[in-house]
């Protein structure tokens, strides 16, 4: 895997943090002048929350920080301090939310736990292990939800062709859309787990017999590269006991079901809804966040706040509006900005260290200079 300092902090901007905002704020604006029922008194109902529920829903980020940072520690077997744990969780949020879901962060990850202290094949083993259980939560709930209430996952307006129209929803509305990005998490998955625990030397072979295909030669050696990557990372996560895999798994399940639970305590907050709406609003938050894996913008910016009306104003009603503003300020914001407050003070933790600190092998990666890590070109 190619490592380039300068490309990691081109995604590791600071400035980026208005790219997703101004997605944001443009479909909150579209839907305040489009919408006849919202004024300006439609913001004022953000004081009407219950108080004890409101709490809950901004303690649930607390928890949510807490699951990330036991995960990634308990995947290390403790190598990380709760420290670096922080601050690779805080860089690598902040870099999902940065950028599109389907580019993705992993030579970010690897990078940022490379300096950290953890050596290449363990951190591509992390990263990619982390990935896998993250889709097979995804996978799992999603298929629960679909069985359990297949005709409640979708909004009324998204199951009929009226509803298609006048939602101008593209390929037929977002039903599809769910399905092609299950479909393509579920292949990603079976992939992913098939080449890192079942045979990491025939995934390997098969790249290299995929590469040799005339047309597809270009690729070989970048396949050669990541084959010997998937061996290294597999190497590293054999051999665990039975307890590790069940800390991480419910770590996992964990940080998920409070990603998901903050939603439903705002909910709450402003409106009463029986248990039934709850479960379904719950699994309706699943089939959204897999069909904004392959949203083309920032961390799903503008494609989520757009779509949150359809699938949560039955049960929001006033307040949808207001509702889903706090919505993402909790469960999206909090990451770009701790992301540009932390990356600072990460850059000097890491790369300007006491002059006598002995230099490690992984800062040869590639040449560092002021201007790679601020942003700016200095030219």
């Amino acid at each position: 895997m190619e490592l380039d300092s300068k490309k990691i902090f081109k995604t590791l901007n600071p400035n980026k943090v208005w790219i997703p905002i101004l997605f944001g704020l443009a479909i909150v604006f579209y839907q305040f002048y489009t919408d006849d029922s919202i004024n300006a008194d439609t913001l004022n109902l953000i004081f009407t929350a219950k108080a004890i529920p409101f709490i809950f829903a901004i303690l649930l980020i607390l928890a949510r920080f807490l699951g990330y940072m036991y995960r990634i520690r308990a995947i290390s077997s403790d190598e990380l301090s709760w420290g670096s744990s922080l601050y690779i969780i805080i860089l690598w949020e902040f870099a999902s939310a940065v950028t599109p879901s389907v580019v993705g962060g992993t030579a970010v990850a690897v990078f940022i736990l490379l300096k950290e202290g953890i050596n290449m094949g363990k951190s591509l083993a992390f990263v990619m292990l982390t990935a896998i259980l993250d889709n097979l939560f995804f996978v799992v709930a999603a298929l629960i939800s679909l069985i359990v209430a297949p005709g409640e996952m979708f909004p009324g307006n998204l199951n009929t062709m009226d509803g298609i129209e006048e939602n101008n929803l593209m390929f037929g509305g977002l039903r599809p859309v769910f399905y092609v990005s299950y479909f393509l998490i579920v292949l990603y998955t079976f992939i992913m787990f098939y080449a890192l625990f079942v045979r990491p030397r025939a995934f390997k072979w098969f790249l290299l017999k995929v590469t040799s295909i005339r047309y597809l030669r270009k690729w070989r050696y970048s396949a050669y590269e990541h084959g010997n990557e998937i061996i290294w990372a597999s190497s590293n996560i054999k051999g665990k006991d039975i307890n590790y895999w069940i800390h991480i798994a419910l770590a996992t399940v964990f940080i998920w079901s409070v990603r998901y639970l903050q939603l439903n305590v705002l909910i709450q907050a402003y409106s009463e809804n029986s248990l039934i709406d709850h479960l379904i609003i719950y699994s309706r938050q699943v089939i959204l966040w897999i069909t904004m894996l392959v949203a083309p913008t920032p961390g799903g910016s503008g494609f989520a706040e757009y779509f949150f009306e359809s699938f949560f104003s039955e049960y929001l009603r006033d307040h949808t509006l207001v509702i889903m503003v706090l919505w993402r300020i909790l469960s999206y914001y909090p990451f770009l900005l701790l992301g540009a407050i932390f990356l600072p003070r990460w850059i000097k933790r890491v790369f300007f260290k006491k002059k006598d600190e002995k230099k490690s092998p992984e800062d040869s990666l590639s040449p560092v200079k002021e201007s790679d890590l601020t942003g700016q070109d200095n030219s």
